[in-house]
């Protein structure tokens, strides 16, 4: 594998620091005008000068310097200094008078800036209280790369620095930052005015920094282990911020156990933030959140809203140790970061609440991930990071899932206890300091004596997954071999490329032209026998094949036994034949990847739509949520694909698949239904409303969402959610003006976004054009409307619609959203499936760059395609 953990030339690359000047400690004084929407401050910074220099530079950008002094101590005090500030690469240079010598040296600066509503760096946030008044609060969203408009700084990871925070604010306002507060003194010359001093923090990276300012309250503070950890939130929400308490209890001990190093901070204040491009941020001792991920009334939510609060929460308190306390050197390892922490947070909640299943319900997350890396236009996990705008990119689906998905294979590979004790190793050897992806393989690989830098750098340095075909080989044994698995591009237009149903059509195959192939070191672990008893084997194919001698033949086997690789699986027919026949031995996860498989084989033109139907079919027994959600989702584009008359013989077909299983759970919730089960009642509704035009589903879910608008507590959340999106789905404008009144008046943070998402699913196309006027009316926040608008552009029957909207008022869209929403926003042209339609979005997108975003919005044109291609080859043979 080529080695690119470490980050591009420094002295090369325009937007990188010199190393001749590092800061030790920043002290920060800032005062921000919530009504100006301004912010002065002044900061004093302490360098050590690593070799001589005539010029100091750091990051700086959308401020401005008022003064700057660089002071070299008793030896040469004061030096003059001019200041250059260059917009592009976002750099600030201190040019000296006279050189200065290694040693210490302090850079004192004065500046000022704008408190601005693109949601990053220091920004303002509104919200109305219970009053009706608007009030407005200050914050921070300081990564990748934004701490640099806050306040001028070496903006880079590996400079780490102890930061002493002081803010300047109005006595009526809360203040928070990373440490615990240490004074609150009345400033002398500002009548009215406090400074709020904060303790120092450990020493830590610019984009951990952290200040919030604001009419906001605070819960009693809840003691763990030492730690007072505490939930604040705009005035009038506190009464949503118990259940944020417990999670964030339980995970806070659970990590401190689970690393076996003590909390790094002296304090955890758990934020609440009204306006937030993020879904949270794990500033250290001040981690910041959308509101819907922390303010939660566990009695009104469903399963799925609670999971999300309890996932986000230990997400970022995992970070507390992991990124925190051990930091990536450069952007290039922020997929470590995020994917360890997705990985921890399905540990931690899996520990808070077992009967959840939280890594069943992963593979919902994991199929995501496949469903972008089976793209030709798929990209390695890490990759060199040059610019600010290379680091936004590496925000995505396969900085989280994929690499949440590799890191649980090699767990399951390695084994839980030495993988843990691998992790340890590398976290008691790296406190405080800053790593390369390559020191945590290390680490394991002198823990384990296992293969693991080889394994993991063949997943992270290449994109794409391996489908691994399972064929009987002579004799007794078992025969793997390994290929690149790719979707089938529709662009080139109907029947491009269509497979025999081996496999074949399947395009991407690497190799072609001289190329050397693509191969993975697929770490396969595989269950086989000949009846009741059963033989699991670990085999690491690491070449094109490989083969796993048995001392008799196997009767049935599973290739991924326990479905924790990040590979499909093609077997020979036989062995499929016989792990069907297996069906209700099989884990509730094994049986997943077998549904999901045979979809990813329809999407790759290896398997008609029809076979699937055939496979699903032999799954109206099941009783898993997550298995029929897969399930689900596979007839939700099945369902789109045809129209009259093949489209009524589908919804009937739907509708005996589902029968089974929703005659056995009723249509009303019973005493000692777990959670899942009460979320299984509500997605077989919702798709029996939909999906099978079931009359009376239909007619029980209006009488549903009815009792929930006249009472919210009279109907379980796990039915009136459903409920909501199935009425709302076939409902008309009369509805619409009801939800989006609701939508007004509700300050439920769960109630208001599930509302917003059914605003979408109106196939009426006069409501859904109220719900794209709405997106842009100001009534919906500038962090949720690119959601709306992106779940309008899969909008089955209004697509076109959407986009002649979206193009319509691109200029509005781009100026008013925070740039990294713009991709996202984008990601809903992946369901279209009209040819012309998706020409023209091709167009446009080729006109109207997403820079903050390309290679995104690249892959969701080429799932655009592959939508298309599928639409093309299936819906005659529907």
């Amino acid at each position: 594998m080529p080695d690119v953990t470490t980050a591009p030339d420094v002295q090369a690359n325009p937007y990188r620091l010199p190393r001749t000047v590092r800061p030790r400690r920043y002290d920060l004084t800032l005062e921000p005008d919530l009504d100006a929407a301004t912010f002065s401050g002044e900061e004093t910074i302490a360098v050590e000068v690593v070799e001589p220099t005539d010029a100091i530079v750091l990051n700086a950008a959308e401020i401005e310097i008022d003064d700057a002094v660089v002071d070299a101590g008793a030896a040469s005090g004061a030096l003059g200094v001019s200041v250059e500030l260059d917009e592009e690469t976002e750099r600030l240079t201190l040019r000296l008078d006279e050189t200065l010598a290694p040693g210490q040296a302090e850079v004192r600066l004065r500046f000022r800036g704008v408190l601005n509503d693109k949601l990053r760096g220091f920004y303002r946030s509104t919200f109305t209280d219970e009053s009706g008044a608007e009030r407005v609060l200050a914050t921070t969203q300081m990564e990748a790369t934004d701490a640099r408009r806050a306040f001028p700084c070496w903006d880079e990871p590996d400079a780490k620095a102890v930061f002493g925070v002081t803010l300047v604010v109005p006595d009526d306002l809360l203040a928070v930052s990373n440490a615990a507060e240490v004074s609150r003194e009345p400033v002398p010359d500002k009548p009215g005015k406090v400074a709020v001093r904060f303790a120092d923090t450990i020493p830590m990276s610019t984009y951990l920094v952290a200040f919030v300012v604001g009419p906001l309250t605070t819960t009693e503070p809840v003691m763990v282990d030492g730690t007072p950890l505490r939930v604040i939130c705009p005035i009038g929400k506190e009464h949503l911020a118990d259940y944020a308490l417990e999670v964030g209890a339980f995970a806070l001990r659970f990590f401190t156990e689970w690393f076996a190093i003590d909390y790094p901070g002296d304090k955890l204040d758990l934020v609440a933030i009204p306006d937030f491009a993020f879904g949270a941020m794990e500033n250290l001792g001040c981690v910041t959140f959308r509101e819907r991920y922390l303010l939660i009334d566990p009695d009104a939510a469903t399963q799925a809203e609670r999971q999300a609060v309890v996932d986000v929460i230990a997400h970022e308190i995992a970070h507390m140790w992991f990124g925190d306390l051990v930091t990536m050197k450069w952007w290039n390892g922020i997929w470590l970061n995020e994917a360890f922490a997705t990985f921890m947070e399905m540990t931690c909640t899996d520990a808070f609440r077992p009967d959840w299943q939280r890594w069943v319900d992963f593979g919902l997350s994991r199929s995501a991930a496949f469903d972008t890396d089976a793209l030709g236009s798929t990209r390695p996990i890490e990759y060199p990071v040059i610019s600010p705008r290379d680091a936004e990119g590496m925000f995505d689906i396969l900085t989280y899932e994929k690499g949440a998905s590799v890191v649980r294979m090699l767990e399951q590979y390695l084994g839980p206890d030495r993988f843990r004790a691998g992790i340890r190793r590398y976290m008691a050897r790296h406190e405080y300091g800053n790593t390369e992806t390559s020191d945590l393989w290390d680490a394991l690989e002198e823990e384990t004596g296992e293969p693991v830098r080889r394994i993991a750098e063949s997943w992270i340095f290449q994109g794409g997954f391996p489908e691994v075909a399972v064929a009987p080989a002579d004799g007794a044994g078992l025969r793997f071999t390994q290929r690149p698995f790719r979707y089938l591009d529709g662009a080139a237009g109907p029947g491009a490329g269509v497979g025999d149903g081996t496999g074949a059509g399947r395009s991407g195959d690497a190799g072609a032209g001289g190329e050397e192939p693509t191969r993975w070191a697929v770490p396969v672990v595989v269950e086989h026998g000949a009846g009741a008893t059963s033989t699991v084997d670990r085999v690491l194919l690491d070449g094109e094949t490989a083969e796993l001698a048995l001392p008799e033949r196997a009767t049935w086997v599973k290739a991924n036994a326990g479905a924790h690789g990040f590979y499909r699986v093609r077997y020979a027919p036989d062995l499929l034949a016989a792990l069907l026949d297996r069906l209700g031995e099989l884990s509730a996860l094994e049986r997943y990847v077998l549904v999901d498989d045979a979809w990813a084989a329809v999407l790759a033109g290896a398997m008609p739509a029809a076979a699937f139907l055939d496979t699903v079919d032999r799954f109206a027994d099941e009783t898993d949520l997550s298995v029929w959600e897969r399930i689900v989702g596979a007839l939700v584009q099945i369902e789109r694909l045809v129209e009259g008359e093949p489209r009524e013989r589908l919804q009937r077909r739907i509708g005996a698949l589902l029968a089974p299983a929703r005659a056995r759970l009723g249509d009303a919730c019973r005493d000692g239904d777990d959670d899942r089960t009460r979320t299984l009642r509500g997605t077989l509704l919702n798709a029996a409303a939909v999906l099978a035009d079931d009359q009376a589903a239909q007619a029980r879910a209006r009488e549903l969402l009815d009792g929930f608008l006249a009472d919210p507590a009279s109907v379980d959340p796990s039915l009136s959610a459903p409920a909501l999106s199935a009425c709302a789905t076939l409902g008309d404008v009369a509805l619409h003006d009801r939800l989006v009144e609701r939508f007004g008046a509700t300050d439920n943070p769960q109630d208001r976004e599930r509302i917003l998402r059914s605003l979408a699913r109106f196939r009426d196309p006069a409501a859904l054009a109220r719900t794209l006027e709405l997106s842009l009316s100001g009534r919906v926040r500038t962090q949720d409307a690119p959601y709306l608008l992106s779940e309008a552009l899969a909008n089955r029957d209004n697509a076109a619609a959407a986009w002649a909207f979206v193009s319509g008022r691109w200029d509005e869209i781009t100026e008013r959203f925070p740039d990294n929403s713009i991709p996202r926003l984008v990601g809903g042209i992946r369901s279209v499936r009209d040819r012309g339609l998706a020409e023209q979005i091709a167009a446009f997108l080729a006109d109207h760059p997403v820079p903050q975003g390309e290679l995104q919005v690249r892959q969701h044109l080429e799932r655009m395609w592959v939508t298309v291609g599928l639409a093309e080859r299936e819906a005659d043979r529907l």
